[in-house]
């Protein structure tokens, strides 16, 4: 079933390359504060700083996401079926057996999260498993394992903490400029590229945070309608996913325990924002739009 991941790899490719360009960005920004602020271990320690975090986000993301979202572990005697269910995906699948959370909420959602495939976490909500059927739960569960088998905990982790890393960069270039920091130039020629360096690196600064965020948007947009169709492959009914889909959107609760941060790693956006159909809302979306969605997921069945 390793077929299904690896019919795929264009869209993994695409999105590996929106993950280059973050790292390039991170580059390009530390660059210009360097050479702005006349210092080349702002670059250097830009770049060490962004790798360290990206290996300790790794490692330790999934006890935060898990612990801010309230999800607590649950063993097979406590939800038979959604064990069986699982287990059956994963099978399937090929992956190893997921740990298992419920978060103890009344909104329908779901999310994945984890390092690797053997350190792998599906989390639901008791709302979700009140409000869908055998057939939708399903459709859910395959869209999250199709996560896990897609690598996407890794790529997601990796878009959070190098936008945070950008934004604090930023943040401290600007503190630098506001309070008189500047560097020392032996001529006037010097004088003038590091002015040029300091008036792009004030414009970097403002652009770049919104820059990165759009970037990560954009990545957990592509993820999930890679999601959509793995899972859909998975349990070769479609229609289950997309009925989950319209329920979970509909329903007009709020979750309990949400955040920003880990809005993105939901099936469906834990806000309950009203989809816009505008270019700009889209930008801004963690989410596609939920009839682009079931739209495709219907074309799979067509």
């Amino acid at each position: 079933m390793s077929t299904i991941y690896t019919h795929q790899s264009s869209n993994v490719a695409k999105t590996w390359a929106i993950m280059a360009a973050f790292l390039a960005l991170v580059i390009a920004v530390g660059f210009v504060f360097a050479q702005a602020m006349q210092s080349p271990g702002i670059l250097y320690a830009a770049v060490i700083f962004s790798l360290v975090m990206n290996v300790g986000s790794y490692w330790f993301s999934d006890k935060l996401v898990l612990a801010m979202s309230g999800a607590k572990p649950v063993q097979k005697r406590d939800a038979p079926e959604l064990y069986r269910i699982i287990e059956n995906l994963a099978i399937t699948a090929g992956l190893p057996m997921p740990k298992v959370y419920i978060m103890n909420d009344p909104a329908p959602n779901a999310f994945a999260t984890g390092r690797n495939k053997d350190h792998a976490v599906v989390a639901v909500t008791t709302g979700i498993l009140e409000r869908l059927d055998k057939q939708e739960l399903e459709g859910v569960l395959a869209h999250e394992l199709s996560h896990i088998g897609n690598r996407d905990m890794l790529v997601s982790t990796i878009a959070v903490v190098l936008v945070g890393f950008v934004a604090l960069l930023s943040d401290f270039f600007m503190r630098f400029t506001m309070f008189g920091g500047h560097g020392r130039s032996n001529d006037r020629g010097d004088g003038r590229v590091q002015g040029i360096f300091m008036i792009v690196g004030i414009i970097l600064a403002i652009l770049a945070p919104v820059i990165a965020s759009l970037m990560r948007l954009a990545v957990s947009r592509k993820r999930e309608l890679l999601a959509d169709a793995s899972g859909a492959l998975l349990t070769r009914n479609p229609e289950g996913l997309a009925s989950a889909l319209l329920k979970i959107s509909q329903d007009p609760r709020q979750m309990k325990m949400v955040h920003n941060a880990t809005a993105h790693l939901f099936i469906a956006n834990p806000f309950k924002s009203k989809n816009g159909v505008g270019f700009i809302t889209k930008l801004f979306m963690t989410h596609p739009p939920v009839e682009e969605r079931v739209k495709a997921l219907r074309e799979m069945d067509a």
